[in-house]
């Protein structure tokens, strides 16, 4: 478990944290919330808005706020989510409770969730609800064993290719790309010019769409 992270409240008033190895935080300073619900939900999920259910692979649980504004989407609009995240680094359990995102939800459940969310055993489908069933796995995505064509939605929210670029690798992309179905997409923050190229390479149509706030632009990928 990760215990050498400082929290650091970002311009919405929600958390990120600090990451004093890499130089880097897990969110933008500008918005945590603001930058995971625009960039995962608002660009991404919201495109299968009319599934009855939707499968979902998730690169870097990190602090778990995605997984919650997920479930909460699930919630309320009656969608059944299949969520398979993967962390190799697990942050711990005192440094996530002191994480203030169920504060600001609207949701009164959200602190609930959270704490569902972070102590859900790894390595299994576990059913958290009617609307919501979660697999963490504990490994690298080069670690992984995707099976094909089994994903509706990737969430690529890994520290930034200068910081780590062997997760942004064309190996890696390719192992997204065919655990993706057909028009799947994968979602991220990063806009850089050699991941964009990367994913043409691998055979994803690239959108490049204007960015959550502070941020010019974002990347969305779809698998054709």
């Amino acid at each position: 478990m990760l215990e050498n992270r400082s929290i650091i409240i970002s311009r919405d008033g929600s958390h990120t944290l600090f990451h004093p190895e890499l130089n880097e935080t897990y969110h933008s300073t500008h918005g945590a919330i603001q930058e995971s619900t625009y960039v995962y939900i608002d660009q991404g999920l919201t495109l299968f808005s009319g599934n009855k259910e939707v499968h979902i692979i998730e690169v870097g649980l990190g602090t778990g706020l995605n997984a919650l504004l997920t479930w909460n989407y699930a919630e309320k609009y009656k969608v059944k989510i299949y969520y398979h995240t993967l962390e190799p680094f697990p942050l711990a359990n005192e440094l996530i409770a002191e994480l203030n995102y169920p504060d600001l939800m609207e949701e009164s459940v959200s602190a609930e969730r959270f704490k569902n969310i972070h102590e859900a055993d790894w390595g299994k489908n576990v059913v958290l609800s009617e609307y919501f069933v979660m697999c963490k796995n504990n490994v690298k995505l080069e670690e992984e064993n995707l099976s094909p064509a089994t994903y509706d939605l990737c969430y690529f929210d890994a520290f930034a290719p200068s910081k780590q670029a062997e997760i942004w690798s064309l190996e890696n992309i390719t192992h997204i790309f065919t655990s993706l179905k057909q028009n799947g997409t994968l979602v991220t923050y990063c806009a850089q010019g050699e991941f964009k190229r990367t994913l043409k390479t691998v055979g994803f149509e690239v959108e490049i769409l204007p960015g959550p706030p502070f941020k010019k632009e974002m990347t969305r990928g779809r698998k054709i």
